[in-house]
């Protein structure tokens, strides 16, 4: 099923018929109510006016998500949602209403919403509006014409993000204070355009997350340290470290250049040898010489101004430390503000007191328990005397030996007189294992009678 949000995971560019809604091809007549305009009151057909506005609203921020651009116009959209040579008669009506919602914003006052003095007419960020569209708006004409650039505010939220982030993961990162010049190479791909760079730029100042100075003719940006944080305005240190890094980047570039010129200086003087231009060779090593002289003394002064971004780098580690400590020391104080060791001492004995005073409860509730369970034990030795007495009259009824009633119920006990057993005696003989029954021994063979223990 189509939805916006599957549309937006559409890889940029057209529309092909797989990222349209299905009944863009499939229903003519769906289709040609679509692109049909709306009433002029929504109280006419609300029915009608809702539907269209929920078909064309969520298509055109997921077709501006999809295409990577948070700048819109209604002439760009009604060429991209053009279907069989018609154009849709509604968008007008679809921004508006977006716009009304907050979910659009005209370009030009989302940039007058921020304090962006930094902003000139010379960055070529502003365009000047057509002397109808002012009139249009001072007479109260709400109609979006068709070359007004409108910003979708949410779209816009989340490309600010996106720079935001990738600052961060950049090597630039190392220092919060930055040209405009390299952040915009370092956004190209993000930021498709120079103004949508600057929308970007514009929402990140107002979410306080960058701030934006011109130094020398230089624009340059801080940004805040932490993703939560709000930025500091640029002071001194910022600008100071900011000219040392240029200053840092200047003398590597001059160093290799003059690297560049100290080999092609000593290939001029292998050529002039392979010439026999003997003294041609001997001018040629001598500007070589010279250049590693100035390579070495910008090498010096290089790592003198690297050493000195590295101490500032240092400090702000410590500072940055120092405070980490310091806040935690404050919040140990306020943790511990009402604990001393009098009050320790004094809560430990107020415990030990409880416990005391619970096992005294505890042991006064046992002898309660006791003192109500005592017999008096001479009415209990008469008791027992007189069931001796019972017993010594009547056999007590108890359960036979195990063993003897194992023998009894498993073995017959026949009467068999003692001549009987003598004749079968002689009848048994001696074998290996134990006694054995003869072959002359009759049938019946009779058992050891096993008396009972």
């Amino acid at each position: 099923m189509w939805s916006p949000e599957r549309e937006a995971e559409a890889p940029a560019g057209g529309d092909p018929a797989g990222l349209l809604p299905p009944e863009w091809e499939e229903d003519e007549e769906r289709m040609s109510f679509l692109f049909s305009a709306f009433k002029r009151s929504r109280e006419v057909n609300s029915t009608d006016w809702d539907s269209k506005m929920g078909f064309w609203a969520p298509l055109v921020l997921s077709h501006s998500r999809r295409q990577g651009v948070v700048r819109l116009r209604l002439r760009d959209l009604q060429e991209a949602f053009q279907r069989k040579g018609s154009v849709p008669l509604g968008l007008a009506t679809v921004l508006q209403d977006l716009l009304r919602r907050g979910e659009l914003q005209r370009e030009s006052d989302f940039m007058a919403s921020v304090d962006s003095s930094w902003i000139s007419w010379g960055v070529g960020v502003f365009l000047l509006k057509p002397l109808k569209w002012t009139l249009s708006n001072m007479l109260g004409d709400n109609k979006v014409p068709a070359e007004e650039v409108l910003v979708a505010v949410e779209l816009l939220k989340e490309k600010a993000e996106e720079v935001y982030r990738l600052y961060q993961n950049s090597p630039l990162s190392s220092h919060p204070v930055v040209a405009l010049s390299e952040l915009s190479t370092l956004c190209a791909n993000s930021c498709p355009d120079e103004r949508t760079f600057y929308l970007v730029l514009l929402q990140l100042q107002k979410e306080k997350r960058v701030t934006v100075l011109e130094q020398n003719g230089e624009k340059i940006v801080k940004f805040a340290r932490g993703p939560h944080a709000k930025v500091s305005p640029v002071n001194d240190v910022d600008v100071g470290v900011y000219q040392l890094m240029q200053s840092e980047q200047l003398l590597s570039r001059k160093v290799e250049s003059l690297s560049q010129e100290a080999e092609r200086c000593k290939e001029e003087a292998r050529r002039a040898c392979r010439a026999g231009k003997k003294q041609l060779a001997l001018r040629s090593l001598k500007a070589k010489q010279r250049t590693e002289k100035r390579i070495e003394a910008l090498h010096a002064k290089l790592d003198t101004v690297q050493g000195i971004l590295d101490r500032i780098y240092a400090s702000q580690t410590d500072q940055m430390v120092f405070n980490a400590y310091q806040a935690g020391v404050g919040a140990l104080k306020l943790s511990m503000k009402d604990v001393t060791v009098e009050k320790a001492e004094s809560l430990v004995d107020q415990i030990q007191e409880l416990c005391d005073t619970q096992d005294e409860v505890s042991q006064t509730l046992a002898g309660g328990v006791t003192n109500g369970l005592d017999f008096d034990s001479e009415e209990l030795e008469k008791e027992l005397d007189i069931l001796l007495q019972d017993t010594t009259k009547e056999p007590l009824d108890l359960p036979d030996n195990p063993r003897s009633r194992h023998f009894t119920n498993s073995v017959p006990n026949p009467r068999i007189s003692d001549a009987e057993l003598e004749a079968e005696l002689e009848k048994l003989s001696l074998s290996e294992g134990g006694l054995v029954p003869s072959s002359k021994s009759p049938k019946r063979q009779l058992e050891p009678t096993l008396k009972p223990l």
